[in-house]
């Protein structure tokens, strides 16, 4: 989330992470340029008037590097949507808008993603990303959210090792302790809910795997 005024951006923030989105929050263009050089987004909320570095230069610059682009600005007339989606954005939402339509257009822009198929499956494991729903053979899993976001990024990792340090930083966001235990809290719960036989194993000191 990257907006100058910090009280709004602590506000948006807040009512993503109550979405079950994890979201970190930056207050002008060169945060934003710094922050996305080593840290994998899947989508950036930008707003357009940013000091330093200008929120068009923003757009520019990370237009077509990974993650998909969201202008939320207050600058809401044709042209300035047309110059907006003209700079790499992907969806451009004006100010005053309605929190829910915010929730679904980010959801939508995460799925969009080539690498993230809708539905992901392993076996007898299916999750629907798009409707947050998970089985496993005939049963519904009740996950909670973060589960249902560790779940959800070792499946797409298709095999490969998932670290810690990335589940909190795509499942949670920068404000967690990174001192915390919550990884392996949510790990032995999901794990639990999973059931028999055994789908995540854990690799002492590198990371999961499915």
């Amino acid at each position: 989330m990257v907006e100058d005024h910090a009280k709004l951006a602590e506000r948006i923030a807040q009512g993503m992470r109550q979405a079950g989105i994890a979201v970190d929050t930056v207050y002008d263009g060169a945060a934003a340029l710094k922050v996305c050089s080593y840290t994998e987004y899947d989508v950036i909320v930008l707003d357009r008037d940013l000091p330093i570095v200008h929120g068009d230069r923003v757009c520019h610059e990370l237009a077509g590097s990974g993650p998909r682009i969201l202008m939320l600005t207050a600058a809401g007339d044709v042209e300035d949507r047309i110059d907006g989606l003209e700079l790499g954005a992907d969806d451009y939402l004006p100010k005053p808008f309605e929190f829910a339509e915010l929730i679904a257009r980010l959801r939508a822009l995460s799925r969009r993603a080539p690498s993230s198929p809708p539905i992901l499956c392993r076996g007898d494991l299916t999750v629907d990303r798009a409707r947050h729903r998970a089985r496993r053979g005939d049963d519904q899993l009740p996950l909670t959210r973060k589960e249902f976001g560790v779940l959800e990024m070792l499946l797409a990792a298709d095999g490969a090792l998932v670290s810690a340090e990335e589940l909190i930083d795509h499942v949670w966001d920068s404000h967690l302790d990174p001192s915390s235990n919550i990884v392996s809290v949510t790990m032995t719960r999901l794990r639990r809910k999973l059931g028999d036989p055994p789908l995540i194993e854990t690799v002492i000191g590198k990371g999961f795997r499915m």
